[in-house]
């Protein structure tokens, strides 16, 4: 799989404004062993997006592990836009630890891409999650994320 990270970018940040209000920043969206798919998304450090204590907002954690999960749906299912639309079907996070300064959210596509068009092929719309690991940039996970999301088949 050859994965266009520019593209990738481009397109999350056309699709999701929100993205580009928080100034969100793509590192990197690179193909893993067996199908997989992985994101690293930036959220530098503003006090815009700062919360009471002087770290990232709760809100703007969330937002950066959404965006980074969408970067994986986008690279791993770009192919099939023109057939089917990817929608977050439910979140969940965990805010384990303070995050202060600048926070990357690491993102990986949760079940082998040829499965889910397998599903999307056989008539199912298929549901699929992507774990989401947000830390500083020294490597301290403050966060976990799972967004699942479907490909919902177009009529």
């Amino acid at each position: 799989m050859t994965i266009d990270s520019r593209q990738v970018a481009a397109g999350m940040l056309e699709a999701v404004p929100f993205a580009r209000t928080l100034g969100v920043e793509f590192v990197e969206v690179a193909p893993e062993a067996e199908g997989g798919v992985r994101a690293v998304v930036r959220l530098p450090a503003s006090p815009a997006t700062h919360n009471h204590v002087g770290g990232p907002h709760a809100g703007a954690m969330f937002t950066l592990g959404e965006t980074a999960s969408g970067a994986v749906v986008l690279a791993a299912f770009g192919q099939l836009l023109d057939r089917a639309v990817p929608l977050a079907v439910r979140a969940e996070i965990a805010y384990r630890r303070l995050a202060m300064g600048p926070v990357l959210a690491t993102a990986r596509l949760g079940r082998a891409a040829p499965e889910v068009i397998a599903e999307l092929d056989a008539g199912r719309r298929p549901e699929f999650p992507v774990e989401v690991e947000i830390a500083t940039e020294d490597g301290t996970p403050t966060s976990a994320m799972t967004v699942v999301w479907t490909l919902r088949p177009n009529r």
